[in-house]
């Protein structure tokens, strides 16, 4: 039973009740005062610089917008408290709790993304700023900090600070309290309806083709992309008309260096792998500290679907070439930012 494509949005709550709005009040202008022309004998005025070619001067010198106080972010908890125990807020039909996300789930991500991993990116003039696009990324590290990485860099360096909605593997929502999280924080599983009906609601959409066996590649086999499966995901994109956007991501292979798998622990735990690395199992709940890498993050110019023939949308081979397209845009571009790298850990 399907719903409505319109219910993805999430809504904002409106911190009043309904019927409680104070009605606006006249406001009273007021005169400027007349200043006194200088006299001939006082100072000339100090030159201003000129502002930068193509920059409106009144934007140009704006004062930068001052950071949040301790009372505002107190302030912004305290409703946030507020809406959790009168249960004034919002998720959308597949669980996203855009508040919840904001307050909760992304300050801490962004400590990782901005003080460990030291992210750059490049490329977010490619995003949209409102309207559907399928983000295709390379997927590495053994454990998925890519995705939450990249997430944290659409909402935070677009000038929009759109959510992107990641397609996760059924094995993230069968998974105690992670499920749960990835839920609020706007992920769904990857399958073909959920996709095309969140790029149908214009939404941004996350996906990492390589699945397992991209995360759970060993070291010797880094930035080099594995099977992108059977394109899926560009059918989705086709259909709902989107552009799809490729996004290749450095530095995330060597936050885990994989040397070896124990395969019946992992059988046994229900795992796809139990990676072993330099310092896990080792040095126990220390190894799983990620090292602290230099990442890239960069988004590709859009690959457009719009201009297709309905006929095409069904033409197997047409879908895979597209899907090879893709491949080859996100791997050339891995190989290019590798060979501008100095350093894994440095600038």
């Amino acid at each position: 039973m399907t719903r409505s494509a319109e219910a993805v949005e999430a809504q904002v709550i409106p911190l009043h009740r309904p019927g409680r709005e104070k009605p606006p009040t006249a406001v009273k202008p007021v005169e400027a005062p007349v200043l006194p022309l200088p006299s001939a004998s006082s100072a000339p005025p100090e030159p201003v610089a000129p502002s930068p070619a193509g920059v409106d001067p009144q934007t140009f010198f704006e004062p930068a917008p001052e950071p949040e106080s301790a009372a505002d972010g107190l302030a912004r908890a305290l409703t946030f408290l507020r809406n959790r125990l009168t249960g004034q807020y919002r998720v959308d039909e597949f669980g996203f709790d855009r508040e919840f996300t904001d307050t909760l789930l992304l300050p801490p991500l962004r400590l990782l993304y901005e003080k460990w991993f030291r992210v750059s990116t490049s490329g977010v003039e490619n995003l949209p700023d409102e309207g559907g696009a399928l983000i295709v990324c390379n997927h590495s590290g053994t454990l998925p900090l890519d995705a939450v990485m990249t997430a944290v860099a659409v909402h935070d360096e677009h000038p929009a600070h759109r959510h992107l909605r990641m397609l996760g593997a059924d094995l993230v929502f069968r998974t105690p309290v992670l499920g749960a999280l990835a839920r609020k924080s706007g992920q769904t599983l990857a399958c073909h309806p959920d996709a095309e009906r969140l790029l149908r609601a214009g939404e941004l959409v996350g996906v990492w083709p390589e699945g397992f066996k991209g995360i759970g590649k060993p070291f010797s086999a880094r930035y080099k992309l594995q099977r992108f499966g059977r394109g899926g995901f560009v059918a989705a994109a086709l259909r709902a008309g989107v552009p799809i956007i490729p996004c290749s991501i450095v530095g995330a292979e060597e936050i885990y260096p994989k040397i070896g798998d124990i395969k019946p622990l992992a059988r046994l735990l229900g795992l796809p792998y139990f990676p072993v690395t330099p310092f896990f199992p080792l040095l126990g709940v220390l190894g799983a500290i990620p090292l602290p890498t230099k990442w890239y993050i960069e988004f590709g110019e859009p690959i457009e679907t719009g201009a297709w023939q309905p006929d095409e949308l069904d033409d197997p081979m047409f879908v895979f070439n597209l899907t090879d397209q893709v491949r080859e845009a996100i791997q050339h571009a891995l190989y290019r930012r590798l060979s501008q790298r100095t350093s894994v850990f440095s600038n």
